[in-house]
């Protein structure tokens, strides 16, 4: 109890020491709406964050225009540590190729707080389909005349980049149908009108757990804790499928170093924390915190991977 009373002081005079006096709320901003996957990671944190920085923590949900209205929002808020912005890869590590403008730069406009979260993909079918992993489901692919329909949450998402490096790395025919979001495209897969689907793991886990979908195989280099017995698609000979729709934490550029150490202190606390670490991975969410410079490598490659998919496949915005 000490220990918690002191690291709270301590974060706390780290903020009030770098950008004056401390703020009083932390807006965590989220460019997703209300109830999604991503606000959901958000609010599971946000009162133990509130504790570890000795303030209250307000999630601020800024949907649309593919994370740019929320990302505009932080670009142009305070650099005190009192806005963040909660985001997944999309807004910040491949929307930069999809685009030809976009009215933020990550290099420019944000610093790099922490990861939070890793959502790995996961390739499943309906119930009904034959297969059994996915190797035979891309050998069923080629003995079809027709392509095989599989669906995504939408044209440059995450999943639809899945199913072109499966198709790349397997040789499976596939064509892909692009929803507006996962949820009609589950629907669809469990009534049969398309055959396969990748999707993060903690969208597909109730399917899963009720028998309604199949999983067939991790985009993984290892195996998911909330599903040990499904083989990685590495496992199954399938290579070069390495998919992560991570979530994390920026601040707006300029704010100061000692800030941001602050913030990511508070960020791997909470992580940390047995109550908050277990709230996520019984959703099948998988905590990943991570010091600030991690967080650039990590998107600086992911952008440097989608933008090569991305240009070999030609794939443009709806």
């Amino acid at each position: 109890m000490i220990r918690h009373f002191l690291l709270t002081a301590a974060l706390a005079a780290s903020l009030a020491g770098a950008a004056g006096a401390q703020p009083k709320t932390t807006r965590i901003v989220v460019s997703f709406t209300a109830g999604g996957p991503v606000d959901a990671v958000a609010r599971a944190l946000s009162e133990q964050l509130g504790k570890e920085l000795g303030r209250t923590v307000v999630i601020d949900n800024k949907p649309g225009a593919n994370g740019a209205i929320g990302a505009v929002d932080v670009m142009k808020s305070a650099p005190d540590g009192s806005t963040l912005w909660f985001t997944s890869v999309g807004a910040a590590a491949i929307n930069a190729s999809l685009y030809d403008k976009l009215p933020y730069d990550m290099q420019r406009d944000f610093a790099p707080v922490s990861l939070v979260v890793n959502n790995i993909e996961l390739l499943v079918t309906q119930q009904g389909n034959p297969v059994k992993d996915a190797t035979e489901f891309v050998v069923a692919t080629k003995k079809k005349a027709e392509p095989t329909a599989m669906g995504s949450s939408g044209t440059g998402s995450i999943p639809h980049l899945a199913i072109e490096q499966l198709a790349d790395s397997s040789g499976a025919r596939l064509l892909h149908i692009p929803y507006k979001g996962a949820a009609p495209a589950i629907t669809d897969l469990m009534g049969g009108q398309i055959s396969g689907f990748f999707g993060d793991v903690p969208g597909l886990l109730g399917h899963l757990q009720g028998g309604r979908l199949k999983a067939l195989g991790v985009a993984s280099s290892q195996r998911h804790p909330a599903l040990p017995d499904v083989k990685t698609l590495e496992e199954q000979g399938i290579k070069g499928v390495d998919t992560n729709n991570w979530y994390a934490l920026f601040a707006p550029a300029k704010t100061p170093p000692a800030v941001i150490e602050a913030l990511n202190k508070a960020v791997r606390n909470t992580l940390a924390n047995p109550a908050v670490r277990d709230k996520l991975l019984k959703t099948g969410t998988e905590p990943a915190g991570s010091t600030p410079q991690e967080l650039a490598t990590i998107q600086k490659r992911d952008t440097e991977k989608w933008a090569n998919l991305i240009r070999a496949k030609n794939i443009k915005a709806d």
